[in-house]
């Protein structure tokens, strides 16, 4: 898929970078597999504020995506690549064999008319899904289990792939898209390819109003407030704050926050690059 470069004639198309949605084939959704989205306005059940800079936002219903593949062994047909407002990939629609419907996130190259299958014994072809074990070393895969059963976790969004670089003793390592190097059980699931919709990267939203249209509100910075508001705030004439850090006072911009104790350090092989 390839971007737009708008003709510059209003100051929000200048700098506009905008999706060609070439690859899309059907503009209005599966009825059976939508859900209601409720936007929250980042206030809780009692109407306190608690996530800062949402609001608004065009309506919108949430795709109902299998991410577990489990339907092992029947064929599936795509019948369209269709957007989905709420994820940044391409989605595809199947229709199985026994008459069943599901959507999942398209890799790139998949195209209507496809036969897609998932299972223990499949080729390991783009958008077919089987577990590690059963992949060659080197294959790039994406929704990518980290427990068997649980779902797809790894690799979800556009363009996002993850390479499978060996396997030993019940464990497939995998190469992140963070560069970290880790191992999974083979027993988990994946699909074959690289997510689709890889030129997302470079969009550009041109203006501050396409933003309010997702949901997102006007960010303040916190040396631009008080210092009862923010610990970088205050000072005379334009003062930067001393070291960066956040509104509860824990330091950022490269203060470690993982926990040094976390479950999976054992699986970890190499950390992603710096």
């Amino acid at each position: 898929m390839a971007l737009k470069k708008l003709k510059p004639v209003t100051p929000g198309t200048r700098h506009r970078l905008a999706p060609g949605f070439d690859d899309i084939t059907e503009s209005r959704p599966e009825k059976s597999l939508l859900a209601p989205l409720r936007k929250s306005g980042g206030r809780n059940n009692v109407g306190h504020l608690t996530m800062r800079y949402i609001g608004g936002g065009h309506k919108q219903k949430l795709r109902i995506i299998d991410f577990k593949r489990d339907k092992f062994d029947v064929p599936a047909t795509v019948k369209s690549i269709e957007y989905d407002p709420t994820r940044s990939a391409r989605l595809a629609k199947l229709y199985y064999a026994d008459g069943a419907k599901a959507y999942i996130i398209a890799p790139q190259g998949l195209k209507v008319g496809q036969k897609v299958m998932s299972g223990k014994e499949v080729a390991p072809e783009v958008g077919n899904a089987l577990p590690l074990a059963k992949i060659p070393v080197g294959t790039i895969v994406h929704n990518v289990e980290i427990k068997p059963g649980k779902g797809a976790s790894i690799a979800r969004s556009a363009g996002s792939f993850v390479q499978l670089v060996a396997r030993e003793g019940g464990y497939a390592t995998l190469k992140m898209p963070s560069g970290e190097m880790r191992n999974v059980l083979d027993r988990c699931m994946a699909t074959v390819g690289a997510v689709s919709n890889a030129d997302h990267m470079n969009e550009s939203v041109g203006k501050a109003g396409r933003s309010r249209w997702r949901g997102i509100r006007p960010r303040t910075r916190g040396v631009a407030m008080n210092p009862v508001d923010h610990p970088m705030g205050g000072g005379e004439g334009r003062a930067s704050g001393g070291h960066p850090r956040s509104r509860k006072g824990l330091y950022t911009k490269g203060k470690k926050t993982r926990h040094p104790k976390k479950y999976s350090d054992n699986l970890i092989i190499a950390r992603r690059k710096k």
